[in-house]
Protein backbone atom coordinates (compact mmCIF):
# COMPACT_ATOMS: atom_id res chain seq x y z
CA UNK A 1 0.00 0.00 0.00
CA UNK A 2 1.26 3.62 -0.60
CA UNK A 3 0.05 7.18 -0.62
CA UNK A 4 1.13 10.40 -1.41
CA UNK A 5 0.36 13.72 -0.35
CA UNK A 6 1.75 16.76 -2.18
CA UNK A 7 1.58 20.17 -0.43
CA UNK A 8 2.63 23.43 -0.89
CA UNK A 9 6.97 22.48 -1.84
CA UNK A 10 7.33 19.05 -0.11
CA UNK A 11 6.01 15.68 -1.14
CA UNK A 12 4.71 12.95 1.56
CA UNK A 13 4.67 9.67 1.01
CA UNK A 14 3.62 6.41 3.13
CA UNK A 15 4.77 2.84 2.22
CA UNK A 16 3.53 -0.43 4.02
CA UNK A 17 5.84 -3.11 4.33
CA UNK A 18 6.02 -6.51 5.50
CA UNK A 19 8.93 -8.61 7.09
CA UNK A 20 9.70 -11.63 8.61
CA UNK A 21 10.91 -9.97 11.76
CA UNK A 22 9.58 -10.86 15.05
CA UNK A 23 8.02 -8.37 16.77
CA UNK A 24 4.87 -7.37 19.37
CA UNK A 25 2.54 -6.89 16.23
CA UNK A 26 2.45 -9.82 13.95
CA UNK A 27 -0.21 -10.72 11.59
CA UNK A 28 0.69 -14.33 10.66
CA UNK A 29 4.22 -14.26 10.67
CA UNK A 30 4.84 -10.88 9.12
CA UNK A 31 5.31 -7.70 10.71
CA UNK A 32 3.62 -4.33 9.63
CA UNK A 33 5.66 -1.43 9.36
CA UNK A 34 4.95 2.16 7.63
CA UNK A 35 7.90 3.73 6.30
CA UNK A 36 7.42 7.90 5.82
CA UNK A 37 9.37 9.66 3.74
CA UNK A 38 9.08 13.61 2.82
CA UNK A 39 10.92 15.01 -0.62
CA UNK A 40 11.40 18.52 -1.74
CA UNK A 41 10.01 19.36 -5.15
CA UNK A 42 12.53 21.18 -7.15
CA UNK A 43 11.04 24.77 -8.48
CA UNK A 44 10.20 25.08 -11.62
CA UNK A 45 12.63 24.93 -14.28
CA UNK A 46 13.64 28.49 -16.08
CA UNK A 47 13.62 28.89 -19.58
CA UNK A 48 17.21 29.68 -21.17
CA UNK A 49 17.48 33.31 -22.22
CA UNK A 50 18.64 33.99 -25.59
CA UNK A 51 22.20 34.55 -25.43
CA UNK A 52 22.00 30.88 -23.67
CA UNK A 53 20.35 29.17 -26.41
CA UNK A 54 22.45 31.06 -29.05
CA UNK A 55 25.76 29.97 -26.97
CA UNK A 56 24.25 26.09 -26.81
CA UNK A 57 23.78 26.06 -30.56
CA UNK A 58 26.92 27.86 -31.21
CA UNK A 59 28.44 24.75 -29.24
CA UNK A 60 26.20 21.99 -31.40
CA UNK A 61 27.57 23.46 -34.55
CA UNK A 62 31.01 23.01 -33.27
CA UNK A 63 30.51 19.73 -32.17
CA UNK A 64 28.65 18.80 -35.69
CA UNK A 65 31.37 20.75 -37.26
CA UNK A 66 34.34 18.07 -35.89
CA UNK A 67 32.35 15.07 -36.07
CA UNK A 68 31.83 16.27 -40.01
CA UNK A 69 35.61 16.45 -40.36
CA UNK A 70 36.26 12.46 -38.81
CA UNK A 71 34.19 11.79 -40.94
CA UNK A 72 35.85 13.39 -43.97
CA UNK A 73 39.29 11.93 -42.55
CA UNK A 74 38.13 8.81 -42.47
CA UNK A 75 36.65 8.61 -46.01
CA UNK A 76 40.05 9.73 -46.92
CA UNK A 77 41.79 6.94 -45.00
CA UNK A 78 39.23 4.41 -46.36
CA UNK A 79 39.33 5.54 -49.39
CA UNK A 80 43.33 5.43 -49.96
CA UNK A 81 43.47 1.89 -48.31
CA UNK A 82 40.87 0.61 -50.69
CA UNK A 83 43.49 2.06 -53.72
CA UNK A 84 46.36 0.53 -52.23
CA UNK A 85 44.49 -2.88 -51.40
CA UNK A 86 43.63 -2.47 -55.09
CA UNK A 87 47.30 -1.79 -55.97
CA UNK A 88 48.36 -4.72 -54.06
CA UNK A 89 46.08 -7.33 -56.21
CA UNK A 90 47.59 -6.68 -58.89
CA UNK A 91 51.08 -6.14 -57.84
CA UNK A 92 51.10 -10.14 -55.73
CA UNK A 93 48.93 -12.35 -57.90
CA UNK A 94 49.21 -15.11 -55.61
CA UNK A 95 47.21 -13.25 -52.84
CA UNK A 96 45.22 -11.17 -55.52
CA UNK A 97 41.57 -12.49 -54.29
CA UNK A 98 42.12 -11.20 -50.42
CA UNK A 99 43.24 -7.90 -51.60
CA UNK A 100 40.04 -7.35 -53.83
CA UNK A 101 37.98 -8.41 -51.08
CA UNK A 102 39.90 -5.83 -48.43
CA UNK A 103 39.95 -3.51 -51.35
CA UNK A 104 35.77 -3.85 -51.55
CA UNK A 105 35.65 -3.45 -47.65
CA UNK A 106 37.63 -0.44 -47.51
CA UNK A 107 35.66 0.93 -50.58
CA UNK A 108 32.22 0.57 -48.84
CA UNK A 109 33.86 1.87 -45.22
CA UNK A 110 34.99 5.23 -47.70
CA UNK A 111 31.33 5.48 -49.04
CA UNK A 112 30.02 5.11 -44.89
CA UNK A 113 32.16 7.37 -43.39
CA UNK A 114 31.67 9.77 -46.70
CA UNK A 115 27.81 9.42 -45.99
CA UNK A 116 28.62 10.52 -42.18
CA UNK A 117 30.21 13.42 -42.87
CA UNK A 118 27.14 14.32 -45.13
CA UNK A 119 25.01 13.76 -42.29
CA UNK A 120 27.00 15.68 -40.14
CA UNK A 121 27.43 18.82 -42.28
CA UNK A 122 23.48 18.75 -42.43
CA UNK A 123 23.63 18.85 -38.99
CA UNK A 124 25.72 21.65 -38.64
CA UNK A 125 24.21 23.73 -40.62
CA UNK A 126 20.77 22.92 -38.87
CA UNK A 127 22.51 24.05 -35.56
CA UNK A 128 23.98 26.93 -37.53
CA UNK A 129 20.04 27.88 -38.86
CA UNK A 130 18.88 28.00 -35.10
CA UNK A 131 21.47 29.85 -33.52
CA UNK A 132 20.86 32.81 -36.21
CA UNK A 133 17.31 32.47 -35.04
CA UNK A 134 18.51 33.23 -31.76
CA UNK A 135 21.13 35.53 -32.24
CA UNK A 136 20.52 39.16 -30.25
CA UNK A 137 21.51 41.47 -33.03
CA UNK A 138 24.03 43.98 -31.21
CA UNK A 139 24.30 47.19 -33.05
CA UNK A 140 27.97 49.14 -32.57
CA UNK A 141 27.70 52.42 -32.20
CA UNK A 142 30.58 54.27 -33.36
CA UNK A 143 31.45 57.86 -33.90
CA UNK A 144 28.94 59.41 -31.37
CA UNK A 145 25.86 57.37 -33.42
CA UNK A 146 23.08 56.47 -30.20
Amino acid sequence: MAENYYGSGNAYSSETVYSSSSTTTQYGGYQESTIYVTESVPPPVQQPTEAEEYEKYKKEEKHHKHKQHEGEVAALAAGAFALYEKHEAKKDPEHAHRHKIESNVAAAAAVAAGGYAFHEHHEKEEAEDEAKKHKEHHHHHFFGNN
